[in-house]
């Protein structure tokens, strides 16, 4: 019995401070770190305490915000099929708890980003801002342009990698990765909000597919999608290989997007496209660490 309470109160907490959206995060973060060690000729023995500090950090910061967003939109959430099991919706755990947590996870993750250094930890808050303030409690109820206002958040991860190991982000390099992971977002969660019209209907949620249709839609991903393609070519000063794996990816995307729209209908178009997001994003930022390292272990 005891036992099943100790799983209980696991999956509360994981369902309140969004595990999954933690894991996914810290490839992104770890990518970025790598890449710079890699850049800047670092080796990994060198800033293993950063690495340490960068990945605990990281993960507090995320989880912070999710348990923000539960807090915020347990009334939302009650609505949406998807959400309406949440912890902070059937009251499994209370919204002081989920507040005070939320807090103490913002407190010790911007403070272990800053034993890294001032910049990661300055992101780390720049990002928990942007995902708590501009998305989560204005934009995401008030305009399509939500997902555009929440990716920037979202990215953070990539340049609080970066940051962690030297404080110079105007480098192609960093930019080609947070730039790639912007615009990733939008046909990412177009995607979603396609096969959850109803809910973010009913809702009230205006997500770009629910407000403007599919066709609006359709468009303006495959806008992404060129833009992203473009992104690829910021990888040439670094790596001729990066670079090709990028654009191999974005093609890819873009020509299964208008093969997809052409021939399937709209949900099976919008599962295919989120599938392959996933896909995209992890052979890419697998493929930087992978790079990374071995440039760092073999001195290439």
């Amino acid at each position: 019995m005891r036992k099943q309470e100790q799983i209980t109160t696991y999956q509360i907490l994981a369902q309140t401070i969004k595990t999954g959206i933690i894991k996914s995060n810290l490839i992104p973060m770890i990518a970025g770190f790598t890449l710079a060690l890699y850049t800047y000729n670092v080796g990994y023995s060198e800033k293993l305490p950063e690495f340490i500090f960068a990945i605990i950090g990281t993960a507090l910061v995320i989880g912070s915000a999710g348990a923000f967003n539960n807090l915020y939109d347990r009334d939302i959430d009650n609505i949406m099929q998807r959400t309406k099991k949440r912890p902070t919706v059937t009251g499994a755990i209370t919204p002081k708890a989920v507040l005070w947590l939320g807090i103490v996870m913002a407190v010790i993750g911007i403070g272990a980003l800053l034993l890294t250094t001032p910049l990661a930890a300055m992101l780390g808050l720049l990002g928990l801002f942007f995902y708590v303030f501009p998305y989560t409690m204005w934009t995401k109820r008030t305009t399509v342009y939500n997902t555009e206002v929440g990716s920037i958040s979202g990215s953070m991860p990539v340049l609080i990698g970066w940051a962690a190991v030297h404080q110079d982000i105007t480098h192609p390099a960093i930019l080609g990765l947070f730039i790639i992971s912007v615009i990733w977002q939008m046909p990412h969660f177009y995607s979603i909000a396609i096969r959850k019209h109803e809910e973010y209907k009913a809702a009230n949620v205006p997500m770009y597919p629910v407000v403007k249709g599919i066709k609006k839609t359709y468009i303006r991903t495959n806008i992404y999608l060129i833009l992203l393609i473009a992104t690829s070519f910021l990888f040439k000063s670094l790596s001729l290989g990066l670079m090709l794996v990028a654009l191999i990816l974005n093609v890819s995307w873009l020509i299964l997007s208008v093969y997809g729209y052409q021939k399937m209908d709209a949900d099976k178009w919008a599962k295919t496209m989120f599938v392959y997001s996933l896909f995209h994003m992890t052979i890419l930022f697998s493929t930087v660490i992978i790079y990374a390292l071995i440039g760092i272990f073999f001195k290439l």
